[in-house]
């Protein structure tokens, strides 16, 4: 490790997976219906919607459901592994919060980056 804003190697390699953990969860988010059990849907004049009418919503399956409960322990995991790496207890509290930061930014990929 050199200079002021490096950081391991592991720690790069992690921040890296969290990205992308967290970018696969939203895409997969993006894919199911809007509500998690069966709901039914109203017209906009019912209820307040910045979407308008708003349809049935046929919940989410079972798999569906597993398989973001499975995401979220991965972000979890890799959120603790991240923040809990022994990097970190050689940065001076003053400036860890920045250094968590640069961490984000120097890790995210191209296109997250560029989408932010």
């Amino acid at each position: 490790m050199t200079g002021k804003n490096a950081f391991p190697a592991e720690l790069l390699q992690l921040q890296e997976r969290l990205h992308h953990a967290h970018a696969e969860h939203r895409a997969y988010l993006d894919g199911l219906p809007w509500s998690v059990e069966p709901m039914t849907g109203w017209v906009r004049g019912e209820r307040f919607s910045h979407r308008g009418d708003v349809p049935d919503g046929p919940g989410w399956s079972d798999e569906q459901k597993e398989t973001v409960d499975r995401m979220w322990a991965e972000i979890r995991e890799l959120s603790i592994a991240v923040a809990e790496h022994p990097h970190w207890k050689s940065v001076p509290i003053d400036v860890l919060v920045a250094t968590r930061m640069q961490l984000k930014r120097q890790a995210r990929p191209v296109e997250a980056a560029e989408a932010a």
